[in-house]
């Protein structure tokens, strides 16, 4: 399937020496893994005042890219440099599963004409999250497989933000967006799902 997820190599190559300067300065993965959670708090408060100040929807191409990086560069730190622990995992998924919550919440407030489209994408992807982590524990193999994983919803956002910064509205249309969006979701925890059980087998 499509998804952002394939292009993670090259983006890691590039974090490289940002990898390396951490780790020179003792920045641990799991403190990585932290900052992350705490820039995505303030992405989600940028977002929701977003409507007073629309400066703040840069907050979400600009912040999301951060973010995505912050999550690349803890995994790297913990497996190049020997920091994997269990701690860091459950900080790592569960901190990542409330972070979407938070930054997808302000979506409530900017399109009530399709409120229950907006509160299925968001449990749907919730439950995208853990299709992808049942690869992890009935095979060992975490899955990130798209068309609508965690790097595809952020790339999402992000030019969401950047159409609210220039105002143009996908009010009018948001419906469809969210329907197509909530079916994707479906598609990529139905792929996860099946690629788990066709590796334990």
């Amino acid at each position: 399937m499509i998804s952002v997820y394939k292009l993670k190599p090259k983006f890691q190559q590039l974090l490289m020496p940002i990898l390396n300067f951490l780790h020179r300065k003792k920045v641990t993965a799991n403190q990585i893994t932290i900052g992350s959670i705490a820039l995505s708090i303030l992405i989600a408060l940028l977002f929701w005042y977003a409507d007073r100040f629309p400066v703040f929807f840069l907050a979400l191409p600009v912040g999301l890219l951060l973010r995505m990086a912050l999550n690349a560069l803890d995994g790297m730190m913990a497996r190049l440099f020997n920091q994997t622990s269990k701690t860091g995992e459950v900080l790592n998924e569960v901190g990542d599963i409330v972070s979407d919550v938070l930054i997808f919440f302000p979506l409530l407030k900017f399109h009530p004409e399709s409120l229950y489209l907006v509160v299925c994408f968001i449990i749907l992807s919730v439950i995208n999250e853990f299709c992808g982590l049942i690869g992890k524990v009935v095979a060992n193999d975490r899955r990130y497989d798209g068309p609508m994983g965690k790097s595809d919803r952020a790339l999402m956002l992000g030019l969401y933000g950047i159409l609210n910064l220039l105002q143009i509205s996908i009010t009018t249309i948001s419906v469809y967006i969210f329907a197509v969006l909530c079916l994707l979701l479906v598609l990529s925890s139905i792929t996860r799902l099946r690629k788990a059980l066709v590796v334990h087998e």
